[in-house]
């Protein structure tokens, strides 16, 4: 089955970067899917009425924006990592991505507090754009960088799967020039959890770019072709 990837989107400019790494993991076969996190029902039916519909219109212009038809999810959660979390459950998601923080320079990645919710024990790996990824006018994968490098575990099977689907290589070492780095999760996480050590926080921030993170022992698996997306459009409760 091809990998399941939900962007996490809200139209910002930085959700928008998000956009094109999950362009770039549709071409290595991944099935995508939006994802918007409102924090409140509206008590008055009328106002609810209006706000479910301007976050399906949202996630309707990130579903062009794609030039593909995509699954969408309005989620109704307080916190938008919490919401991203139970949703990635119950869809069987493999990653869910997002943008940086908005107050990073260009061309360098900084997870945001949502994406920060996530790394502490989360059940899905998590993939980052660096700010202003979306500006760029194509995106060559030619060499992905591992975190660690050794052995078979889950970052290094997860490189080389995306390698073979991309027509890239798996660098020898992330001293190298790399277009994309996969980190493992520490030996600590529990099995299928994603936590970072803090070596591995520390070559995230220093990345300029794109970075997939997996959870322990579970590597991601670009293996099959997506199956034919559709435009359904759900509203979930976390």
């Amino acid at each position: 089955m091809a990998p399941k990837v939900i962007v996490s989107y809200d139209d910002t400019a930085n959700d928008r970067d998000a956009l094109a790494l999950g362009k770039l993991l549709a071409d290595a076969g991944a099935a995508l899917s939006l994802a918007y996190v409102r924090h409140n029902q509206e008590s008055e039916i009328a106002h609810e009425r209006l706000e479910q519909r301007e976050a399906e219109e949202l996630l309707a212009r990130g579903a062009r924006s794609l030039g593909v038809d995509v699954a969408r999810h309005v989620v109704l959660s307080a916190s938008t990592g919490q919401g991203l979390w139970d949703l990635a459950e119950r869809e069987g998601a493999d990653i869910v991505l997002f943008g940086s923080d908005y107050r990073t320079p260009a061309g360098r990645v900084q997870p945001g507090t949502s994406a920060r919710r996530l790394l502490d024990g989360g059940p899905v790996g998590l993939g980052f754009a660096p700010a202003d990824l979306r500006d760029q006018e194509s995106i060559e994968i030619e060499r992905i960088g591992v975190i660690p490098d050794e052995g078979l575990g889950a970052a290094v099977q997860t490189a080389s799967a995306l390698a073979s689907k991309l027509g890239a290589s798996v660098a020898r070492s992330i001293d190298e020039p790399i277009d994309l780095l996969v980190v493992e999760s520490r030996p600590e996480a529990p099995e299928g959890r994603v936590m970072m050590s803090a070596a591995v926080e520390y070559a995230i921030e220093n990345a300029t770019c794109p970075v997939l993170v997996v959870p322990r022992n579970t590597p991601v698996r670009f293996d099959a072709t997506a199956a034919p997306a559709t435009s359904t459009s759900t509203t979930t409760t976390a």
